[in-house]
């Protein structure tokens, strides 16, 4: 087995651990997944895997070590991360309550938001996250070799985006599944409040972060 079999399967055995520990990542999936469908929660995942592909550039070219490093950019990121996830959470706890049946939730919100908009929500959740700046980097430098190509380096954060992708995509199944779904909608206006204070939470916890 090669060297770089090595790292890959070394990186994509810590990546796989942290990719199902819940986060801001899962919980606008499972939200996109219970209030917009399937549809909008897929191309939300995709949004999510294109931030860490983004991530992982940055971090390949050795940027992510000068926001590490640098308190200003670190706290500006932070604070646009904290900044957008209380904002999420505001908008859930001001969203009406979901009393239709799952189906008629999902052909009404459909015409509200687009494929776009779910795609960049995903993005924009991830990418003000400071947090994988120092994830990638510590991961990085502790299990790549500096010796790695960077084309390789590319290739292992391609997999690591489509493996991401594939997590949220089967989360996005699962709760789009009709009767889980349907359990969720019958929660109606407390669904919006729960989801609404763990966005909340998530922010003021991202921002009272440290880099270290």
């Amino acid at each position: 087995m090669s060297h770089y079999m090595y790292e890959f399967l070394g990186l994509m055995a810590v990546f796989s651990i942290m990719i199902v520990s819940p986060g801001a990542d899962f919980a606008i999936v499972v939200r996109q997944s219970i209030v917009h469908g399937r549809r909008s929660a897929i191309m939300t995942s995709l949004g999510i895997g294109s931030s860490l592909l983004f991530h992982i550039s940055y971090t390949i070219l050795g940027l992510g070590l000068l926001v590490s490093k640098s308190l200003l950019l670190f706290s500006m990121l932070k604070w646009a991360g904290a900044a957008y996830l209380v904002y999420l959470g505001i908008k859930a706890l001001r969203a009406p309550a979901m009393e239709a049946p799952a189906e008629i939730v999902r052909d009404a919100d459909h015409k509200q938001i687009s494929d776009g908009r779910s795609f960049l929500m995903g993005f924009v959740t991830n990418a003000l996250n400071p947090k994988p700046v120092l994830f990638f980097l510590s991961l990085f430098s502790a299990l790549v070799s500096h010796e790695t190509p960077a084309l390789v380096q590319a290739s292992y954060g391609v997999f690591m985006a489509i493996a991401l992708i594939a997590w949220f995509v089967a989360v996005s199944t699962f709760f789009t599944i009709q009767s889980v779904r349907d359990r969720f909608v019958s929660w109606g206006k407390w669904f919006n409040r729960v989801t609404g204070m763990v966005f909340i939470g998530l922010g003021i916890k991202l921002a009272t972060s440290q880099a270290s």
